[in-house]
């Protein structure tokens, strides 16, 4: 019987799948980018569109996206921060949002290993149960709270939040991805 090395890919394996289709390394994200579209995702929610309720809540996609591919630097901390930030924005309930972005930084953390061997497409699915938690969560904070129905329209936006995640993957990764190479010598 043989054994093949840890490091070896086997014929069959998902990575040995992906190198196959050529798919690119990824440079290390810079910290000033994930800061500044944080920032941008957090001015965004800002805008004075007044309160529709179907709105993606755009923070919270970002946020879930960079606690996926950099759970070092985003993570719970970073969530219940800009929780905070969105709670005294809004006026509301202090904590609602804080405690809705905590547990989608946690969930997000804790899945990102898996996620990141879906497709865009497929990462959009696995990541609506993460939206719709949290809007579920948001919701019953609010009527626990005394607030009057948002109406049905409000179990929208976790369902556009999921639809964006493709989109903003592709943007957000944009910058990471190497120019094309014409180096054949050069292995990476």
């Amino acid at each position: 019987m043989r054994i093949d090395p840890p490091f070896r890919r086997r014929p069959g394996s998902l990575a040995a799948e992906r190198a196959g289709r050529g798919e690119v390394l990824l440079l290390a994200a810079r910290p000033w980018f994930i800061w500044t579209t944080l920032l941008v995702a957090l001015l965004l929610d800002f805008l004075p569109l007044g309160w529709l309720p179907w709105l993606p809540d755009v923070l919270a996609v970002a946020l879930v996206f960079w606690a996926v591919h950099q759970p070092r630097r985003v993570g719970i901390g970073v969530g219940f921060m800009l929780g905070l930030v969105i709670d005294v924005q809004r006026t509301g309930l202090l904590g609602a949002h804080a405690l809705a972005y905590t547990l989608l930084a946690f969930f997000a953390v804790a899945l990102h290993r898996r996620l990141l061997w879906f497709s865009l497409p497929m990462q959009a699915l696995q990541v609506l149960p993460l939206f719709l938690a949290a809007q579920f969560l948001e919701f019953f904070v609010r009527m626990v709270a005394g607030a009057s129905f948002p109406g049905w329209s409000f179990f929208l936006a976790p369902v556009l939040q999921a639809l964006l995640w493709p989109a903003v993957s592709w943007l957000l990764l944009a910058p990471q991805r190497r120019a094309p190479d014409a180096d054949e010598n050069r292995p990476l």
